[in-house]
């Protein structure tokens, strides 16, 4: 299934997106299906069954969406913790021309969730604080079920699907600050979306291929067989350190073609938009623009 979240103007809702880009409401599908996101995942395998029962359903019925697209936000709204991995593709450590050497383990860091919006919308930056936008296009692993010290064999059994993730970085502030947080969770600068797919539809998420885009000019081009350290590792690897609950996100790192180790740079600017796509997921599409400015 292919898992959103929108906005009615009450709240945030659960809606499955069907083919031809129809979404429809969990709600209207049947009695008893989760609301929202939230409900889905303390509902468990039990309410996945059952909204995946009804999906089947509406598709075999050849029901007509009634969810307007454009109330799409970032299909896990309120994650509990966002934790992304650096360093993770080869090419893109060799790329940043020996400033830092190919990992021994996972190098972690934390998004703040105040960052995360969804498909379409902007992200948005005050000049004044960064002049070195950059994006960054990553397969993101959605927690379904908690996992504290989990192995590696287990891992899957605790996934419920896969997202786009743009792990967007202001890199002044992340050279600048010496550390991460800062230039990486200003706000709206975690894109996620456009859906979760869940993870019986995505079996091997270690052959996806991965691109992201300055409008119109593929930036990078990858596939996640080139991780160096794959998806049943890194849930395995977290969940020694932290527990991870339902909803949490783990982003798997990016590839080489980054705009800020270009020669010369290439950065976001007011009116660009950026584009991240995952084989299986879909794109994720989000405009930018300065403060200030319009």
């Amino acid at each position: 299934m292919r898992l959103v979240s929108y906005d009615d103007g009450a709240g945030d809702r659960l809606g499955i997106e069907a083919a031809a880009g129809r979404i429809w409401s969990s709600r209207a599908l049947g009695r008893g299906l989760p609301a929202s996101m939230t409900g889905l995942l303390e509902g468990g395998e039990m309410a996945l069954a059952a909204l995946r029962s009804a999906a089947r359903s509406a598709t075999d019925a050849g029901r007509p969406g009634d969810v307007d697209p454009s109330t799409r936000i970032a299909p896990v709204p309120r994650p509990s913790k966002i934790i992304a991995v650096g360093l993770n593709y080869r090419d893109h450590v060799e790329e940043q021309g020996g400033r830092v050497k190919v990992p021994q383990s996972p190098v972690l860091f934390a998004k703040f969730p105040s960052a995360v919006i969804g498909h379409g919308a902007t992200v948005e930056w005050d000049p004044q604080l960064t002049e070195a936008v950059d994006l960054e296009a990553e397969l993101a692993i959605v927690i379904g079920r908690l996992a504290r010290r989990v192995s590696r064999d287990d891992a899957f059994d605790h996934v419920l699907g896969y997202t786009c993730d743009n792990d967007v970085t202001a890199r002044d502030l992340q050279y600048g600050d010496r550390q991460f947080v800062r230039g990486k969770s200003l706000d709206t600068f975690c894109p996620m979306g456009p859906a979760v797919v869940t993870r019986d539809e995505l079996p091997d998420p270690g052959s996806l291929a991965v691109r992201s885009w300055r409008n119109d000019e593929l930036m990078q081009e990858s596939n996640t067989s080139h991780l160096i350290f794959d998806v049943p590792y890194l849930v395995s690897f977290c969940s020694q350190a932290f527990t991870l609950l339902p909803g949490d996100v783990i982003c798997t790192g990016t590839p080489s073609g980054v705009g800020y180790f270009r020669e010369p740079k290439v950065l976001m600017g007011d009116g660009d938009v950026m584009s991240v796509e995952v084989e299986g997921v879909g794109r994720l599409t989000n405009p930018c623009r300065e403060l200030g400015r319009g």
